[in-house]
């Protein structure tokens, strides 16, 4: 199926490794001219080389509003304003909430909700002008099933559903899409890491953890990123165009209640 994205700019924040390499990668096959970011610079090299097509990496830490500055002036210098804008953020720490510091939650504003209020706010003027725009979230099924090893993120994710209805509400007279992509379990470095933070709570091997996590998903398995990405490439299509406010679980069945 061809979405109809050729010669389109997205831009995918955090795109140097996991869900967001792949939703570069994903969009790059679609025709799309690529704009990623990160705080790794060692990385680029390696991202650039797994996007097949048209694609650049800048340095930009996006849970700062220079970092947000910095990555849209030089795509917009690159290839001209966005018309696909995926959002993915890094996750705040995991712990009990009780174990979370007021820095700790402050921190996770900044990186997890606030940024996306500001990468939205750069990315829609131009949109709106063109009436034509699709942009995706990268949260969580923690979002409607709260996690007690990520309260922060819980927390945070969850207002981001209800920003996503709010923020799809207002574009949709313009021709813009919003809507969110909700992974469950995903083999990424983030997963692996939660996955040493369980294991020394209950003593057992990072290893052993990720395979009792995926034995608690109906799928039986945990997703690869490109599962993820899936997801958002066809949400950035012309076909997804009457799409719109949908907080959407790619979580193997994962999540109990109401989708």
């Amino acid at each position: 199926m061809d979405f109809g994205l050729k010669g389109k700019v997205a831009m995918v924040a955090a795109g140097t490794r996991g869900i967001g390499l792949a939703c570069a990668k994903a969009l790059a096959a679609e025709g799309c001219l690529v704009s990623i970011c990160g705080r790794d610079e060692g990385r680029f090299l390696t991202a650039l080389a797994e996007i097949a097509g048209d694609a650049q990496a800048f340095s930009a830490d996006v849970s700062t509003k220079d970092g947000i500055d910095q990555w849209f002036d030089a795509t917009v210098t690159s290839y001209g304003p966005p018309d696909i804008l995926v959002t993915n953020t890094g996750g705040p720490p995991a712990g009990a909430w009780k174990e979370m510091t007021d820095e700790q939650w402050v921190a996770g504003f900044e990186s997890t909700l606030l940024n996306v209020v500001r990468m939205v706010r750069f990315a829609t003027p131009a949109m709106v002008e063109r009436k034509w725009g699709r942009i995706v979230h990268i949260t969580s099924l923690v979002a409607k099933q709260p996690n007690p090893l990520l309260p922060i993120s819980s927390t945070l994710r969850g207002g981001l559903m209800n920003l996503t209805r709010l923020h799809a509400s207002d574009l949709a007279p313009h021709g813009v899409t919003v809507n969110s992509v909700l992974p469950g379990h995903t083999l990424t470095d983030r997963q692996r890491h939660l996955a040493t933070v369980r294991a020394e709570r209950s003593g057992i091997t990072p290893d052993e953890a990720l395979r009792v996590q995926a034995e608690e998903v109906p799928a039986r398995r945990l997703a690869d990123a490109d599962e993820i990405a899936a997801a958002v490439a066809f949400l950035s299509s012309r076909q997804a165009s009457y799409i719109t406010g949908v907080n959407l679980l790619v979580d193997g069945g994962l999540t109990l209640g109401p989708g």
